[in-house]
């Protein structure tokens, strides 16, 4: 691992990026408005790159790996919520598709990444 800790991490890079995304996405438009999804969306992408970061500054791989699995949780939740949004017409199409690619592509990063620490241990 690099000088930066978590931060070095390319899944927890990705999960940041979107999470800033996510908040700039949930000030336009409608979701401006609905401050419930709004909320939620917003605490489950933020919950993705936090536990990250707080799995891979414990100290143990086996606790590391229960954070991983809790920001695994979250990216489900987060795409639930993606999927209601744009169900309801708060997203483009286009844009959630996007959106789920990436959370696609995270999901099997938080998953070699758990497999990896759960072969050391």
């Amino acid at each position: 691992m690099g000088n930066k800790g978590f931060r070095d991490l390319i899944v927890w890079q990705k999960g940041k990026d979107l999470a800033v995304e996510i908040y700039k996405l949930t000030n336009e438009g409608n979701f401006a408005k609905d401050f419930g999804l709004k909320d939620q969306i917003r605490r489950s992408v933020v919950s993705i790159s936090s536990n990250i970061a707080e799995g891979d500054e414990r100290d143990t791989d086996k606790e590391s790996v229960r954070f991983l699995f809790i920001a695994k949780g979250s990216l489900a939740e987060l795409s639930t919520q993606l999927q209601i949004a744009s169900e309801i017409g708060y997203l483009d199409l286009k844009v959630y598709n996007d959106i789920e690619k990436r959370l696609a592509e995270l999901g099997k990063m938080l998953g070699s990444l758990i497999k990896a620490r759960c072969q050391r241990s």
